[in-house]
């Protein structure tokens, strides 16, 4: 359930921000890709454990990278790589690093919404230059 949960976030969110005109600017995305990065710390936060939270901070802060990249480049396909790529990290986030403050439903949502997120940008992105290409 928790898979569709998250596929049915992502298209929600991603058409309200294309309907109230959120994504119009730049910078939403990439904004978004490091809300989604900074997550695992929340988690690692309520567990208490320093050791737990400066674990999290390395992947965070690889995702505040290809975020800022992404916009400093004005790439906005880095920006969806990011997002993909997290949708991997979320299902093999259990494998490589012990959180226990992340809750048994949060890898299956969270890869879900990074992918469809993941794929909505990509989609966005092609709607856009074609319709400059057509005005031009």
């Amino acid at each position: 359930m928790e898979y569709v949960i998250g596929f049915a976030a992502a298209i929600g969110i991603g058409l309200f921000a294309t309907v109230v005109g959120f994504d119009k600017d730049r910078s939403f995305y990439p904004v978004v890709l490091i809300i989604i990065g900074a997550l695992y710390l929340l988690f690692a936060a309520m567990t208490g454990s320093t050791e737990t939270f400066v674990v999290e901070s390395i992947p965070a802060l690889a995702f505040v990278t290809i975020a800022v990249l992404g916009f400093r480049k004005k790439a906005p396909w880095i920006v969806v790589a990011g997002l993909a790529l997290h949708g991997v990290f979320d299902f093999f986030h259990h494998a490589m690093i012990v959180d226990p403050g992340v809750p048994s439903w949060w890898p299956g949502w969270c890869l879900s919404y990074d992918v469809v997120a993941a794929a909505y940008l990509a989609v966005l992105i092609l709607i856009r230059r074609k319709s400059i290409a057509v005005s031009s």
